[in-house]
């Protein structure tokens, strides 16, 4: 069993997909905008067709999906979770939080804790939350 996320946003899906793959190095394997699909008249009312209605980010073996979403339900908020990467490597680690939290909000600083070498939780600028953990 595998447990991907999918992140829904609110008009700027494809920049937070296109951020999320520049600073994770991942790969963006899907775009897909509601203009392509082959039923137009089946898209929610007051659906811009450049919107993105699903993405997909490779990243190693994890995936992140994501969608504009509908526009008459306003968008996630995206509380109440956080996106949690766990690595080996102390640099790696610090890199990682530098990359996600640039334009975004320092939750908690990186560093030691009593449980990691290294943790740190901020929100992005897309407002997404994130635990970076080296173990």
């Amino acid at each position: 069993m595998l447990i991907q996320p999918y992140l829904f946003f609110n008009g700027n899906c494809e920049e937070a997909v296109n951020f999320y793959a520049q600073q994770l190095g991942g790969d963006v394997v899907a775009m897909m905008r509601y203009k392509e699909i082959p039923n137009p008249e089946s898209c929610p009312p007051n659906t811009d067709p450049e919107s993105i209605m699903h993405a997909r980010l490779q990243i190693g073996s994890n995936v992140i999906m994501a969608s504009d979403g509908c526009p008459d339900e306003g968008g996630s908020p995206h509380k109440g979770y956080s996106l949690s990467i766990n690595v080996a490597d102390m640099a790696k680690g610090e890199d990682l939080f530098k990359r996600l939290s640039d334009g975004g909000q320092v939750i908690m600083p990186f560093g030691a804790t009593f449980w990691a070498k290294g943790f740190g939780m901020l929100t992005d600028k897309f407002g997404v939350g994130w635990m970076i953990n080296v173990e």
